[in-house]
């Protein structure tokens, strides 16, 4: 049975990633990278554009300790650089609206991997995002929690992706930008609140060094 902390973590963990992956707003890049593919053809890029994400967040959040010791990172540091990224980018994207994929990504002849796997489904925000969250995974539930958000988000990917010609056509540029911006205010908030929780956090341990 769950308690109440592992619950709210394991929301958490989900609203970050999705918010951070934001798959809605992949999918007309992917319609875009997988022009002029047949149907059967453009499924199995979007396999394969999961797959590479997939691999490339669990990697992160089984190593993410490791390499908190070897740099001699903090958790609070770590908290608060991956909210100041997560506010950057969602604020960017706020004003631009959209991804922007170079045209050499799109002059590639599979482009499941790159940009579609890296860095469009699992960007730098991503990333720092599963970085951020297995700090705070301190028990086997939290971690077990993290790693079904992992699961969960790229399994809705794969599905968005693979509805995305249909997607894209329903909600049309309009639709877009307002996903963008709502994945975008979503994503500056959780951002901040990295931010609030990681400098809260050092100011409670030097209060205690002071009073010590």
């Amino acid at each position: 049975m769950l308690t109440e902390r592992e619950v709210q973590f394991a929301i958490l963990a989900f609203s970050s990633l999705f918010s951070v992956i934001n798959p809605i707003s992949a999918a007309p890049i992917f319609v875009g990278l997988t022009m002029g593919m047949p149907a059967a053809e453009r499924r199995r890029a979007a396999f394969r554009a999961c797959l590479a994400a997939a691999a490339v967040l669990a990697v992160f959040a089984a190593a993410g300790g490791a390499i908190f010791s070897f740099f001699g990172i903090t958790v609070p540091a770590f908290q608060i650089a991956g909210g100041i990224l997560f506010t950057m980018m969602s604020l960017r994207e706020m004003q631009e609206g959209e991804r922007y994929v170079s045209q050499s990504h799109i002059e590639r002849e599979d482009p499941s991997i790159v940009p579609l796997g890296i860095p469009v489904i699992t960007g730098p925000g991503a990333i720092s995002a599963v970085m951020v969250l297995i700090g705070q995974a301190q028990d086997g539930p939290r971690r077990m929690a993290l790693g079904v958000a992992i699961a969960v988000n790229i399994v809705l990917t794969l599905a968005i992706l693979l509805a995305a010609p249909t997607i894209v056509t329903r909600i049309g540029p309009t639709g877009q930008r307002i996903v963008s911006k709502i994945m975008g205010l979503i994503t500056a908030v959780i951002g901040i609140q990295f931010v609030l929780n990681g400098v809260s956090t050092v100011l409670t341990e030097i209060i205690r060094a002071a009073r010590g």
